[in-house]
């Protein structure tokens, strides 16, 4: 029986366009772009069009782009960057609590090198509590950084009304943006953002490839030591054929998105309804309006959402539940929404895309119903029994 592919807020399958559109830099226009040659400036030449398109998509310049092995690193660059280059005039960094690991982590080594990093709270929605991150950001915060759009839940924050506040002190502004690019509009000047993170696969580009927009004029020291690739901010000869990929990814998401977000919006909705038709118990974890198109985070309370994928092998889905000592974690983002942890436990992130399909949705309602309907609530199965898929 074929499969039904519901992650794509994990990854997204690459586009054949994009794919077509790389071939040519895999086979024979493999040239280093450093190159003074007739080789080398082909690539070149592939690397500034996709620097284009990515700065199209993104309403900014195109010597404001820097091409990155993805969004980690394009998050490390941000926020170490700007901490350093910034440092004489203030410590503090301001940060939520459901952040992604890639910038929560940066965060956290950046308090072992003496910076002081606050951690904005969040409401039962997911949402950054406005007054606390006024209170938060003084005149001694260099840096906010404020995700887009949640992974796990698909709550989009009020990105301009952050920025705002982060600019009244003084401080940048940066926002993790894997999420969203290709799924909402993304306009760096109309949202007041000085530093943006892209990742290529979460938008059916390559995975390894991403993107980092710097603001002109934003000071921001680079961590990697090298030539002077990427406007000194990274170092290393380009990965030409992805990034000529994420070059075209972006161009489809320009040309596409008024028509991809209402129906990925369609089929979310078709499936949290026909979800609730089955599971008359079912909770919705996240903001019900302001939320990414595609993704739709439920609750079964009770069941253990492990156990009851587990069950599905024929649906790629993911939870936020984590394996610690034996027994399931609940999501953390969760945690810190208030959720109650057996709600948490039973949380499945259901993320549509490009190819997903009524059909698709339809059956997998009936699949997850019937077998949340067989499951036996409680006690949650042993990690060892039980292993925890991905993120």
């Amino acid at each position: 029986m074929k499969s039904i592919y519901l992650d794509y807020n994990a990854s997204t399958p690459i586009d054949p366009e994009v794919v077509e559109e790389m071939m040519p830099f895999l086979r024979d226009r493999f040239g280093n772009p450093s190159s003074s040659h007739f080789y080398g400036r082909q690539a070149k030449e592939g690397i500034e069009e996709a620097r284009r398109r990515m700065a199209g998509l993104l309403n900014a310049k195109t010597d404001e782009m820097v091409f990155t092995s993805g969004g980690t690193e394009s998050n490390n660059i941000a926020l170490c960057g700007a901490a350093f280059a910034n440092r004489k005039k203030g410590r503090r960094i301001v940060t939520s609590v459901t952040e992604h690991p890639a910038v929560l982590n940066p965060c956290r080594w950046l308090q072992t090198q003496g910076f002081d990093v606050k951690y904005i709270g969040v409401d039962q929605f997911g949402l950054v509590d406005l007054e606390q991150l006024e209170k938060l950001v003084d005149n001694s915060t260099i840096l906010v950084s404020v995700m887009h759009a949640n992974n796990e839940t698909g709550t989009v924050q009020p990105i301009r009304e952050i920025a705002k506040i982060s600019h009244r002190r003084g401080a940048l502004f940066h926002t993790d943006a894997a999420q969203t690019i290709g799924k909402l509009q993304v306009d760096v000047k109309r949202m007041s953002i000085d530093l943006l993170s892209v990742a290529g696969h979460k938008f059916y580009a390559p995975k390894g490839i991403g993107a980092l927009f710097v603001r002109a004029g934003t000071d921001v020291e680079p961590f990697q030591r090298g030539a002077g690739h990427e406007h000194g901010l990274r170092p290393g000869t380009e990965n030409t054929a992805s990034i000529v990929g994420l070059g075209k990814a972006a161009d489809i998401a320009m040309k596409t998105m008024s028509e991809y977000a209402p129906r990925m919006q369609s089929l979310r909705d078709r499936l949290h309804g026909l979800l609730l038709k089955n599971i008359t118990e079912l909770k919705l974890n996240g903001h019900p309006k302001k939320r990414l198109p595609n993704t739709l985070n439920v609750s079964v309370p009770g069941i253990d959402s492990e156990a009851l994928l587990s069950s599905i092998p024929e649906l790629a889905a993911s939870t936020g539940s984590a394996c610690h000592a034996d027994r399931m974690e609940p999501s953390s983002v969760l945690m810190s929404m208030g959720v109650a942890e057996e709600v948490a436990l039973g949380a499945l992130r259901l993320s549509l895309g490009k190819w997903s399909t009524e059909k698709d949705v339809d059956r997998a309602s009936r699949m997850i119903g019937d077998k949340a309907a067989r499951l036996v609530r409680y006690p949650i199965e042993p990690c060892e029994t039980n292993p925890t898929r991905k993120r």
